[in-house]
């Protein structure tokens, strides 16, 4: 068997066609979506990454405003520019670029953010009407990276509803959210959430219709842990001396029915899903 490759490329290019469409839509009555962003310092990766977001938005139409603050910039100024961004009607969704410098609680800035601009979608307040509301449409942004596996899966048409599905890892951006993501009505997968204290994690993995990988472990899955024709999601990446590689082992494609490369799958889908819920806000 080789599995069938995930295109988060392709799929993104595609959904951010459709952003284009409902942007070109929004601006006919007036209304134009805005991303903002608050890069503080000069780490190259976040440079890159705030660069990125910005040109996914040129290509949808959605306006940019961008904040950058030195690497000495206090609390003080980091509060102004969030209750800033706050305030800016031209700015629908935006994010504030972590890491903040050494000594500042990235915690108590972001719960400064205006819950319905939290273009990551994981603010304190919306995650709570997360846990919440187990069924129907929520208007609050949704977390990034689990929207936009959901949406990867879905446009692969591979079924989620009482499939079991194993999520490596338990952070706040990609396991937690999942898991509270794809139980929902209407999606309602069985999430079973592994992470360092989990006993017996390869008897786990090889009873999954659908594996995520999320632990920042090179190579971890390996291809005898794998159901036969499952679906496989890399979402954890690491730095080798070969170069950036995921936690999915290369063999699992001889196992697996569908696979997500890394980089190339669920990365664009966690971008698009970003812009996704800058225009989300501005029609709300």
């Amino acid at each position: 068997m080789t599995a069938i490759k995930l295109d988060g490329l392709a799929i993104a290019k595609q959904i951010k066609a459709e952003l284009a469409i409902e942007v070109a839509a929004l601006k006919s009555k007036g209304i134009v979506p805005g991303l903002g962003t608050l890069l503080v310092g000069e780490d190259p990766g976040s440079k890159s990454y705030v660069a990125g977001k910005h040109r996914d938005c040129a290509e949808v139409g959605v306006e940019s405003i961008r904040i950058d603050l030195p690497q000495t910039a206090t609390k003080a100024d980091v509060v102004t520019a969030i209750k800033d961004l706050n305030s800016a009607k031209e700015v629908t969704g935006y994010i504030v670029q972590l890491p903040l410098p050494v000594g500042m609680d990235s915690n108590a800035m972001l719960e400064l953010i205006d819950p319905a601009k939290d273009a990551d979608g994981l603010h304190p307040i919306n995650l709570g009407k997360l846990v919440m509301n187990i069924s129907g449409e929520i208007s609050s942004p949704l977390p990034c990276t689990p929207n936009g596996i959901l949406e990867l899966l879905r446009r692969y048409d591979i079924s989620t509803a009482g499939k079991e599905m194993v999520v490596l890892g338990r952070g706040l951006t990609v396991g937690r959210p999942l898991g509270l993501l794809a139980s929902r009505k209407g999606v309602d997968a069985t999430v079973t959430t592994l992470h360092s204290a989990s006993k017996d994690i390869p008897e786990h993995l090889r009873r999954a219709d659908i594996i995520v990988a999320a632990l920042g472990a090179a190579h971890f899955v390996k291809p005898e842990w794998v159901k036969p024709g499952a679906a496989v999601l890399d979402v954890g990446i690491s730095r080798t001396e070969s170069g950036l590689v995921g936690d999915v082992h290369p063999e699992v494609a001889n196992v697996a029915g569908w696979l997500s490369p890394n980089p190339g799958g669920v990365g664009p889908m966690t971008r698009a899903m970003l812009v996704s819920n800058v225009v989300r806000s501005a029609q709300n």
